[in-house]
């Protein structure tokens, strides 16, 4: 799950669109007002305009992919036997040095929260897998562990609700340092954001095997994979789209966005073979179901037959 950047412009193209009427008070002459709010970004093109509703539409379908998840754990109860720890622990590096990457390299605030909750829910995951885990491997019931997962889900609550705030306060004191500091930390920024499309690519693997172990997805819900694979879509579909407004050099624009380009797509391929699974293993499903039913129907009859005969 590959966090949802707005692709942006280049430095001319944002200078030109940009007029200073007051030292320290820039005005956007020809941007789209709605967007100059919520996103502090001048967009004056056609081109510009989709690419950022196209991100948000990216960034909507992240924040909901691991909802389905978290209840279908819940409706079932047996969440460690159809997720891969592996494949919950990457997604969460990923989230981690993603979320670094954004801090570094100062994106919006509207990224940085988005990227908190993506820490959050992996966190809720996690919790979960752990709190099944220990329950269905258990003879008894446990009331404590159940407060324990309450108290951790408040906690988390909490954190996400403050975290954000201090993060964006303490990120505007790096627009401070010298040229030579804040090039240094906007590279390290970028390194994380490789090593977090690392994390997203290798989280994949192990689900797939835990699938192909199984030869079943059941206790899965696909709507985790599907709406990732629309957020990675459209997210490398609003770096593309921008792409013919750029007047400066558009290979520096990919370059800074490789990273993420690589993180989105690779996961996005790696997710139709997610869907593949799906599709096979679905199939043994309601043949496995239909042959037991059968099977109960040919043993009942013959059951009554012998007592009727042993009466007589």
């Amino acid at each position: 799950m590959a966090t949802a950047r707005f692709p942006g412009k280049s430095a001319d193209v944002a200078a030109a669109n940009w007029s200073a009427v007051a030292p320290g008070r820039p005005l956007c002459v020809n941007g789209t007002p709605w967007i100059l709010y919520l996103l502090e970004e001048c967009v004056d093109n056609i081109w510009e305009y989709c690419s950022v509703v196209i991100g948000l539409i990216s960034m909507f379908c992240f924040l909901l992919s691991t909802l389905p998840q978290v209840y279908e754990a819940y409706r079932n109860g047996k969440v460690e036997e159809a997720m891969s720890l592996g494949f919950l622990l990457f997604l969460f590096s990923g989230d981690l040095t993603s979320f670094a990457g954004c801090y570094l390299t100062s994106q919006l605030p509207i990224q940085v929260v988005t990227v908190v909750f993506y820490i959050f829910t992996d966190l809720i995951l996690i919790s979960q897998f752990l709190y099944y885990k220990i329950k269905n491997s258990s003879s008894r019931k446990t009331p404590l562990l159940k407060w324990l997962c309450f108290m951790w889900c408040g906690a988390a609550s909490l954190v996400l609700m403050v975290l954000p705030k201090l993060i964006i306060d303490n990120s505007r004191s790096l627009d401070t340092q010298s040229p030579a500091t804040s090039k240094s930390v906007e590279v390290t920024g970028y390194i994380c954001g490789y090593l977090a499309s690392v994390f997203y690519l290798c989280s994949r693997f192990p689900q797939l095997y835990k699938n192909f172990q199984r030869q079943s997805t059941e206790g899965t819900s696909y709507l985790l994979f599907a709406l990732a694979m629309m957020g990675n879509g459209t997210y490398g579909l609003s770096v593309i789209v921008v792409l013919p407004a750029l007047r400066g050099s558009k290979q520096t624009f990919i370059i800074k966005h490789l990273a993420w380009l690589i993180g989105s797509l690779g996961v996005l391929i790696l997710d139709f073979l997610v869907t593949a699974q799906f599709i096979i293993y679905k199939k043994n499903v309601p043949a496995t179901k239909s042959s037991a039913l059968l099977s109960v129907p040919e043993v009942e009859p013959l059951l009554c037959e012998e007592e009727e005969l042993s009466v007589l």
